[in-house]
């Protein structure tokens, strides 16, 4: 069987609302590498339906960001009741409002974010990466990490794109930290980034101006 290319094939003509992945695929894809190749292309919420409850397993599915999982045997009422907080989630996420002022104020090659209580200084060059944490970020530094309450879309406003890209949907890179390009990912700091193929065009036209 070919299911998990199906769904990757599925995902890409018609992207449903939310994807109910089986993690136990028959064929040569299972459910976690169907996953990760859909998050190339596109930004579709992900719920892990599964029997294989061991750690192994559950820490590479958690590893492509899905909103739920969901054991077997699976119930009508489980999965109502999963859809419903999923679809929760995407609605928080897309009325999330913050004040900028009260999170991030950019000033010349500087930004200035509000950490424990406090704002911060960091300078742009310092910045390696920012990964999205549903209504979060992490933004990351040679020496720290830093959550601010923002999203990943707002955030990347406030940023200078000239320098700051996006190349997946949960991750916004400094071009001028690329360690590696490859046809996937890059890599900052021996840290593996997905490269999605939407913004792969877009990445190297700013690579070009640099």
């Amino acid at each position: 069987e070919s299911r998990g290319e199906e769904a990757i094939i599925h995902s890409r003509l018609n992207p449903p609302d939310v994807i109910l992945m089986d993690i136990n695929l028959k064929g040569r894809l299972n459910g976690i590498e169907t996953v990760k190749k859909i998050q190339h292309e596109t930004d579709i919420p992900v719920v892990y339906i599964t029997a294989n409850n061991d750690e192994a397993t559950f820490e590479e599915a958690r590893k492509t960001h899905p909103f739920a999982f969901v054991d077997k045997p699976i119930t009508m009422r489980d999965l109502c009741r999963t859809l419903a907080l999923v679809s929760e989630q995407l609605k928080n996420k897309e009325e999330v409002q913050e004040n900028p002022q009260e999170q991030i104020a950019l000033l010349n090659d500087r930004i200035f974010i509000r950490h424990q209580g406090q704002m911060i200084k960091l300078l742009l060059q310092d910045i390696l990466y920012i990964e999205a944490d549903r209504n979060y970020c992490h933004l990351v530094t040679d020496k720290k990490q830093y959550i601010l309450a923002t999203t990943l879309k707002d955030m990347q406003t406030k940023l200078p794109d000239a320098l700051f890209v996006r190349v997946h949907r949960s991750f916004v890179v400094n071009i001028s930290k690329l360690d590696v390009l490859g046809e996937g990912h890059v890599e900052i700091n021996r840290k593996v980034i997905p490269l999605s193929r939407s913004y792969r065009e877009d990445l190297l036209k700013h690579l070009q101006t640099i």
